[in-house]
């Protein structure tokens, strides 16, 4: 059985994720296992991860490393449901290295839209801590947002009336 994935277990993973490869691979965290290394939550049900370039022995190693720590990993990224602006790798926030993995948090904005795009009650309050934070200025995010609505179009799940309504529910100023 999965158990919660919490900061040390995130951790745990990057040490042993890391010594797997054998080439220089970036690996980019992002929804749960962010909001849990950055300590606003205290555990995530998936750890979702982009790797860069997808090394196949760090994807192998994924299945095992899931097994014996007991913990859900996805590869999945804002990319996968949204569309992202280029540039997205120098919005990211460096985390660590541990072997020849270079661990980041993937761009925050591109984060915080796909999570006001599902909208879900814990995707909504990740988004109020990462603007609490700084991580995220409501101006940016407005701006960032008119930047990826030209290529809405290319996600035909989002809707774009619904998705414009909580990002402007999320980011206009009070």
């Amino acid at each position: 059985m999965r158990q919660l994935a919490d900061a040390d277990r995130i951790r745990w993973f990057m040490r042993a994720l890391g010594r797997e490869a054998s080439s220089e691979v970036r690996c980019y965290f992002t929804g749960g296992a962010t909001a849990v290394l950055l300590g606003w939550r205290r555990s995530t049900i998936d750890v979702d991860l982009k790797l860069v370039p997808e090394a196949d022995e760090v994807l192998r190693a994924i299945p095992r490393l899931k097994e014996e720590l007991r913990i859900n990993v996805e590869l999945a990224s804002p990319l996968d449901f949204i569309p992202v602006p280029p540039g997205w790798e120098d919005r990211s926030l460096f985390i660590a290295r541990e072997g020849r993995i270079s661990y980041y948090h993937f761009d925050p904005y591109a984060q915080a839209l796909a999570k006001l795009e599902r909208s879900h009650a814990q995707d909504l309050q990740d988004v109020r801590h990462m603007v609490r934070s700084g991580l995220v200025q409501p101006a940016r995010a407005l701006e960032y947002f008119e930047r990826v609505v030209p290529e809405l179009y290319r996600y035909p799940a989002v809707d774009p009336r619904a998705f414009r309504r909580a990002v402007e529910d999320a980011f206009r100023p009070a």
